[in-house]
C-alpha cells in the first residue's frame, strides 16, 4: 500500500519508502508474549507413579577355553578336538543366548593357518566375542 506525499515535487508519486515502527512495535510486542509463555510451557505433568522393585536378571555369559598348540593341535576347554569337532561346537554354541566368549590361546610358534582356521570356524557360527590370551612379556 503506497501513500501520497504532499510535497509539489512528487504530487503523483507514491512514497518509496517503509516505515518500520510498526513492523518493530509488532515484533517487541511478540518477544515480549513469547517471555512470557516460554516458562509456562516447560512445566512438566506431576503424576504419582506406582513404585516396583526388580533384580536385574543378567545372564552370566559362558565362556570357551579354545587354545591351538605348536603342532596345530586344537583343545576345547582342555579337552583334544579336531577342526570338524571344533566347527561343530561352534555352531551349537553360537545359538545360545548369551553367546560364550572365546578365548583364543595359540603357541607363538603356532601356524598361521591353524589360527586363521579356527576364527573362520567361530565366524561362521556367529560367535562374535572372541579374544586373544596372551602372557604378558618379563624384563
Amino acid at each position: 500500500m503506497a501513500f501520497a506525499s504532499f510535497d509539489s515535487k512528487h504530487a503523483g508519486a507514491p512514497m518509496a519508502e517503509i516505515n518500520m515502527v510498526p513492523l518493530i512495535d509488532v515484533m517487541l510486542v511478540l518477544l515480549v508474549i513469547f517471555i512470557v509463555t516460554a516458562p509456562l510451557l516447560t512445566q512438566a505433568v506431576k503424576l504419582d507413579l506406582p513404585k516396583a522393585s526388580s533384580a536385574p536378571n543378567v545372564a552370566k555369559a559362558e565362556k570357551i577355553e579354545f587354545a591351538i598348540d605348536a603342532g596345530g593341535k586344537l583343545f576345547w576347554n582342555g579337552e583334544p578336538v579336531d577342526r570338524a569337532e571344533a566347527a561343530r561346537r561352534f555352531v551349537l554354541e553360537g545359538k545360545k543366548q548369551p553367546q560364550p566368549e572365546v578365548h583364543l590361546r595359540a603357541d607363538q610358534n603356532a601356524a598361521y593357518r591353524s589360527v586363521a582356521q579356527a576364527l573362520a570356524d567361530a565366524s561362521k557360527a556367529g560367535l562374535s566375542k572372541v579374544g586373544f590370551i596372551s602372557e604378558p612379556e618379563t624384563p
